[in-house]
């Protein structure tokens, strides 16, 4: 759902861009002298546009060829399009494109859109420098959001804070074009404070800046700011749309805001005709977050569509709630419908394994991932040290820890030292507090589970010993914390050991 998220600002960035582009592709179209009729233009360019397959598309390229029509820039451009929409971007569009007779900032904004939205967002960086030093065409408010996505993309914020720097020279930044496209590269990399100083220069905002802003508070889990933006939108009537409900419902799901999250799909259900996918899996996965599995499988079993993503954030939650049966029921029916897992699928299926202390498929589910495909990451291992431990199988987890190809974070040898606490395995405990103490020295919590380990194996003189150290040197547990919502209004409480409140 958030890999769905992130890229719906941009969509209709594009969208917008797109069209524009369109009437400047058109109004040239009538307005250039060619060298051949406008209607045969026009009916090439209908059959180019309407080209489904590589090789028919083939065959127009070479009638281009064969006449004075491939010297036509509006043609040409259109080829380099409808190649690469057809899967065929490298080298087939690039080709066509340094082979054109003839280039203007529409044929270069094509090509470098079109690497921008690919796997490949360098090259579409490396285009426009190409571009800016070779082309006697300048970069318009079209071009300067292509390259800013993709610097994103690459997530290189050099280059991204370079490119605004020539917006800023050109006289661009204040195009909106640009603006909505500069806050949505600084929020992909997490620059929130530079999105938002981009935003509050704008003297004009419309729908897609706002939504733009709003997204980036959301992916970057800045909830209660966002919250404050999405008062300000309606405060400037702007209107609310599905995109905006998947960022609100986002941002819920992210504060555990059951009540709100409900309030937001009511608005969906009345406002937005059709459930589109994005929306549905923020809908799920709000539910999924906030503990209410009874609505998020209603949600989900009522969707017209499913993808990987509504399926993962269910086995998901039933996973992390410990509804083991559920969890691996819903993973077999989705690979009996032929969806490909990925990463947060079997996050979900190894946290059921943990909690139902299904050891041996939990080893099969981890070792069925590089058969989809799916590089197992840091806290795949974690679940898969979690699922031993909790079985008590800690030397086997030991070993597992040792043989991974990376080195272990927190988390991992977390899951061990939780294990070996349950089943008071002192010996391994011990070695695995030690590299968590190495690892994050002011974390009082492995203390505190090392000594109650000691303590419970009648090693009360060690316990001691770990206790007086922790205040040597000043080492306090966190207190919890909790969210109360007295008046609609939301509160953090956290309280003390002593259990007093916090000021």
């Amino acid at each position: 759902m958030h890999v769905a998220l992130r890229f719906q600002s941009r969509i209709r960035t594009v969208a917008s861009a797109t069209f524009q582009c369109n009437k400047v592709l058109f109004s040239t179209l009538y307005s250039e002298e060619q060298a051949v009729p406008s209607s045969l233009v026009s009916h090439y360019f209908a059959l180019l546009h309407s080209s489904n397959h590589p090789t028919h598309l083939g065959h127009l390229h070479a009638r281009l060829l064969r006449t004075t029509l491939y010297d036509n820039v509006i043609l040409s451009s259109k080829l380099v399009l409808m190649y690469s929409r057809l899967g065929k971007l490298n080298p087939h569009s690039l080709s066509v494109f340094f082979h054109m007779p003839h280039r203007n900032v529409y044929s270069w904004n094509i090509v470098i859109g079109e690497f921008s939205r690919s796997n490949m967002p360098e090259k579409s960086i490396e285009l426009f420098i190409r571009m800016w030093k070779e082309a006697q065409a300048r970069p318009d408010d079209f071009s300067l959001p292509l390259v800013l996505r993709a610097c994103a993309g690459c997530g290189s914020m050099g280059l991204g804070v370079g490119v605004h720097g020539l917006c800023v020279k050109l006289g661009l930044v204040v195009s909106i074009f640009v603006a909505s496209a500069l806050v949505f590269m600084y929020a992909t990399l997490g620059k929130m404070s530079h999105a938002r100083k981009v935003f509050d220069e704008m003297s004009q905002r419309d729908a897609v800046l706002w939504t733009s802003m709003l997204a980036g508070y959301a992916q970057t889990g800045e909830s209660m700011s966002g919250l404050e933006l999405l008062r300000e939108m309606i405060n400037s009537a702007v209107e609310l749309d599905w995109v905006v409900m998947v960022s609100l419902l986002t941002m819920c799901s992210q504060l555990g805001w059951l009540k709100q999250g409900k309030t937001a799909h009511a608005w969906c259900l009345k406002n937005c005709l059709g459930m589109e996918l994005s929306l549905g899996n923020a809908i799920v996965d709000m539910y999924v977050k906030c503990s209410n599995l009874t609505y998020a499988q209603t949600m989900f079993d009522t969707m017209p569509a499913k993808d990987v993503f509504s399926w993962s954030s269910l086995i998901l939650g039933y996973g992390l709630s410990g509804n083991v049966s559920v969890a691996l029921q819903l993973f077999d029916h989705m690979l009996r419908r032929r969806f490909k897992p990925n990463e947060v699928t079997f996050l979900g299926v190894l946290s059921a394994c943990a909690h139902g202390g299904l050891v041996e498929q939990g080893r099969r589910c981890f070792d069925m991932m590089r058969d989809q495909g799916v590089v197992p990451e840091l806290k795949h291992y974690a679940n898969m040290v979690d699922c031993l431990g909790r079985a008590g199988r800690l030397e086997e987890a030991e070993r597992f820890v040792e043989e991974m190809p990376m080195e272990p974070d927190v988390a991992v040898l977390g899951a061990v030292l939780a294990g070996c606490r349950v089943h008071n395995n002192v010996d391994v405990g011990e070695r695995f507090a030690k590299k968590l103490m190495r690892l994050e020295p002011g974390r009082a919590g492995y203390y505190v589970l090392l000594a109650n380990m000691y303590a419970t194996a009648g090693r009360f003189e060690d316990a001691e010993m770990v206790r007086s150290f922790m205040k040597d040197v000043n080492l306090v547990k966190a207190p919890g914390c909790s969210l109360i919502e007295p008046n609609k209004h939301s509160f953090p409480f956290e309280v003390a050991e002593s259990g007093s409140a916090l000021p």
